[in-house]
C-alpha cells in the first residue's frame, strides 16, 4: 500500500433516444442506469508529501510535540501516508482501534476511523489518546475532527491544527493555534486561522516553533543579565542603612548602571543564536514554567549577583583602607561623614580628613563600585549565552553582544575618568591599580559558571542541574 488513491474508469452505451444530446444527468437524484458498466481499466494518482516534511516532523517530534493526523482518507491510504513522512515509524504497524479492541496498555501506532469513532464516548478517545503513540484518525468528518481537538485540549495539551479545507475551518477555530495554507485554503479557513502560511510548507511550522522557542530562551537570558545586577546595587543602600558605613553606589551610578553599561548587552542577548539542543527539549509547562522561575531567580540573585556585590564591597573596603579607612573604623561612622561641620575626622591611623575631602574619596570608592560591577557583568554577559555549554563552546558570532562588551567598558571608564564626573555624577576618578579587584573577581566568577556547567552536563538531572536554571 503506497498511499495512492485508485480511480476505476468505465464506460456505458446508453440508448439515444431515452438521452438525447443535452440530456442533463442528475447526480442527486439518479436518473440513468447504475450498473452494467463495461471496465476499461484503473487509474492510480497520488498527491506526495513536500520533500521537507519527514525532516520537520521529525525534528517536532523530537522537540516532544506529538504529531497526529486527521483526514477524511481511506485508512490504507492515510495510514501509508502516515508511514511515509513519519508520523507512523517504520518498524510500527497501525493497529486498528474499535470500540472492542481499545488498548489497555500503551500501544505503539493506531488507526481510528471516523465509524467507530462515532460510537466511542470522549472518555474512551481520551483514553485512546493517552495510550497510544503515535495515533492516525481516517475517514472523519468535520465534526469529528472537533471532537478529537476538545478532548485534546481537555488533557491538557496545548493543541495547532492545520488544514486547507472548509471542512478543517470548526477544529482550526477551536484549536489553540489555528493555521490554515495561503495557496491552497479555502477562504473562510484561512479567516478562522491564527496563522496563515504563505507557502504552504508543513516545515514552516517548524520553524515557527523554534524561533518561539528561541524568543522565550532568550528572554531568560535577558532576565538573568538584568537582574543580577540589582543585587549589588540593593546591596550598597542596606548595608550603607544597618552598618552606617559611607554609602558605597549612590543613586547617581546606579542609574548608570541600570540606562548605561547594563542596557545595550542585555538588549543584544535577544540576537542569540540557537542553542544545539533547542529542539530536543520537552514542551514547557505554560501553567508550571513561565519566564521568571525561581530557579532563574536563584541563579540571578543567589549566586551570579552575590558575586558582583562581593566584588563591588571589596573593592570599596580596599580603596578605603588604602586611603587610612579600616573596615572596622567605617562601621558606624556614617553620620560623621555626612556632617558638613566636621572637618577633622580622624581615619585609623589618626589622619584628618576634611568633608571636601571625604566626599572625594567617597566618589572614588563609589566609581570603584560601578566599574566591579561591569568587570564582573562581563562574565555574566558571555556565561548567560547558554544554559550548559562552556563558554568555550559558544563562538563570538553575535556581533551586536560583541559591540555592546566594548561600549559598556568605554561608557565605564567615560562616565568616570571624564572631567566634571564628580559634580556630575558624584564619581572620582581611581588608580588604575583599583581596577584589579573588578577584574579578579569578573574570573571568579567564570570559573564558577564553568564548574556549575559541567556538573549540570555530567550528572543531568541533579540538584544543580535542575535549580540553577
Amino acid at each position: 500500500n503506497l498511499g495512492e488513491t485508485v480511480i476505476a474508469v468505465a464506460d456505458a452505451r446508453l440508448p439515444p433516444q431515452n438521452y438525447p444530446p443535452g440530456f442533463k444527468f442528475n447526480g442527486s437524484q439518479v436518473n440513468f442506469p447504475v450498473n452494467g458498466y463495461r471496465l476499461l481499466g484503473l487509474m492510480s494518482m497520488i498527491d506526495p508529501p513536500k520533500a521537507a516534511v519527514p525532516d520537520a516532523i521529525a525534528r517536532v517530534r523530537s522537540a516532544g510535540v506529538k504529531v497526529m493526523m486527521v483526514t477524511g482518507d481511506h485508512p490504507g491510504t492515510a495510514a501509508a501516508i502516515a508511514k511515509s513522512v513519519g508520523i507512523i515509524s517504520m518498524e510500527n504497524s497501525a493497529m486498528p482501534i474499535t470500540l472492542t479492541s481499545t488498548p489497555t496498555s500503551q500501544l505503539p501506532a493506531g488507526i481510528v476511523t471516523g465509524e467507530d469513532l462515532e460510537n466511542m464516548t470522549p472518555e474512551l478517545l481520551e483514553d485512546i489518546l493517552l495510550r497510544t503513540d503515535e495515533i492516525v484518525f481516517a475517514r472523519m468528518k468535520p465534526e469529528q475532527k472537533l471532537q478529537i481537538v476538545e478532548s485534546c485540549q481537555r488533557l491538557g495539551a496545548v493543541v495547532t491544527v492545520t488544514g486547507d479545507g472548509i471542512n478543517d475551518a470548526a477544529s482550526i477555530r477551536r484549536a489553540d493555534v489555528g493555521i490554515a495554507m495561503a495557496g491552497t485554503g479555502a477562504a473562510y479557513t484561512i479567516k478562522s486561522a491564527d496563522i496563515v502560511l504563505l507557502d504552504d510548507d508543513f516545515a514552516s511550522i517548524v520553524s515557527g516553533i523554534e524561533e518561539g522557542r528561541l524568543m522565550f530562551e532568550n528572554l531568560k537570558k535577558v532576565l538573568l543579565y538584568a537582574l543580577s545586577s540589582n543585587v549589588p546595587e540593593l546591596a550598597a543602600f542596606l548595608i550603607s542603612m544597618v552598618a552606617q558605613i559611607p554609602l558605597p553606589l549612590g543613586i547617581l551610578a546606579v542609574l548608570a548602571i541600570d540606562l548605561g553599561t547594563d542596557l545595550l548587552p542585555a538588549v543584544s542577548l535577544a540576537f542569540e543564536e540557537p542553542e544545539t539542543d533547542l529542539m530536543k527539549h520537552q514542551p514547557r509547562n505554560p501553567d508550571t514554567d513561565p519566564l521568571l522561575t525561581e530557579q532563574l531567580l536563584f541563579l540571578s540573585y543567589g549566586q551570579l549577583g552575590l558575586i558582583q556585590a562581593a566584588s563591588g564591597f571589596f573593592t570599596y573596603f580596599v580603596i578605603m583602607a588604602e586611603n587610612g579607612f579600616k573596615p572596622d573604623r567605617l562601621i558606624g561612622l556614617r553620620q560623621a561623614w555626612e556632617s558638613k561641620a566636621i572637618n577633622d575626622l580622624r581615619d585609623s591611623y589618626g589622619q584628618e580628613w576634611t568633608y571636601d575631602d571625604r566626599k572625594t574619596l567617597e566618589y572614588t570608592c563609589q566609581a570603584g563600585f560601578l566599574l566591579s560591577i561591569v568587570a564582573v557583568q562581563w562574565s555574566v554577559l558571555l556565561q548567560t549565552r547558554s544554559r550548559r555549554s562552556s563558554v568555550l563552546q559558544r563562538p563570538m558570532n553575535n556581533w551586536v553582544l560583541n559591540f555592546a562588551l566594548i561600549f559598556e567598558t568605554l561608557l565605564a571608564f567615560l562616565i568616570i575618568y571624564i572631567p566634571g564626573a564628580r559634580e556630575g555624577l558624584q564619581l572620582a576618578p581611581m588608580s588604575p591599580l583599583w581596577w584589579l579587584p573588578g577584574l579578579a573577581f569578573s574570573l571568579l566568577l567564570m570559573a564558577y559558571e564553568e564548574l556549575r556547567k559541567a556538573i549540570a552536563r555530567k550528572h543531568k538531572g541533579s540538584w544543580i542541574d535542575k535549580e540553577t536554571r
